[in-house]
């Protein structure tokens, strides 16, 4: 009889030992964790941004705080508006892939940067793959310079090269960045110097 209850008090210090040391050990990791978001998230911004290094990237917030876009301005006093930057969410094979966007005033991609997906390894994971001899992922980098109207996957008859085998993959990066595009459009009231669509 005392052997049932030793059980389920061995099993329950044991648990609470186990909790203790994995909310000890989040309260030391969490600061860092998101120290190093922040500093992720300042480099992708750079790295898509059309301002340039004396530029300034300025937030533009929702009602609840968050932020909604980015203006990027030529000068750090925000008097010439360069771009924006925003971010797009496609749902891929296998995750959500969350993509950071520049773009000029005029809607052209300036560059983009994939900031999170959990596609499969080999496949839809390639959106990040540099390939051999180059320094930035391939995929990525033809989307710099496209209109709207060009945001659109071979296979669907556009200018974006999909991925071969993967091609839930580049639909969800190419139609997530349309749509967000699309969006901002709106919030804007509209880009300046528009191209008309190629019809």
């Amino acid at each position: 009889m005392n052997q049932l209850w030793k059980l389920p008090f061995i099993l329950m210090f044991t648990t609470l030992i186990a909790a203790a040391a994995l909310a000890l050990v989040n309260n030391k990791t969490k600061p860092v964790i998101e120290q190093h978001k922040k500093e992720a998230l300042l480099l992708a911004l750079n790295n898509v941004s059309p301002a340039g290094e004396k530029g300034k990237i300025e937030p533009v917030l929702k009602p609840d705080g968050k932020v909604d876009y980015y203006k990027c301005y030529a000068e750090s006093d925000s008097t010439k508006l360069v771009g924006y930057i925003f971010t797009a969410f496609g749902v891929g094979y296998s995750s959500t892939v969350e993509t950071l966007v520049g773009v000029d005033t005029a809607g052209t991609v300036f560059g983009i940067n994939i900031l999170s997906q959990l596609e499969t390894p080999g496949l839809g994971a390639k959106v990040t793959e540099i390939k051999y001899g180059d320094t930035k992922p391939w995929f990525q980098t033809q989307f710099s310079g496209k209109k709207m109207n060009q945001l659109t996957v071979d296979k669907d008859g556009g200018t974006i090269e999909s991925i071969t085998g993967a091609t839930i993959s580049s639909r969800a990066v190419t139609n997530s960045i349309y749509k967000a595009l699309e969006d901002l459009e709106k919030k804007i009231g509209g880009f300046q110097n528009k191209v008309k669509p190629v019809i």
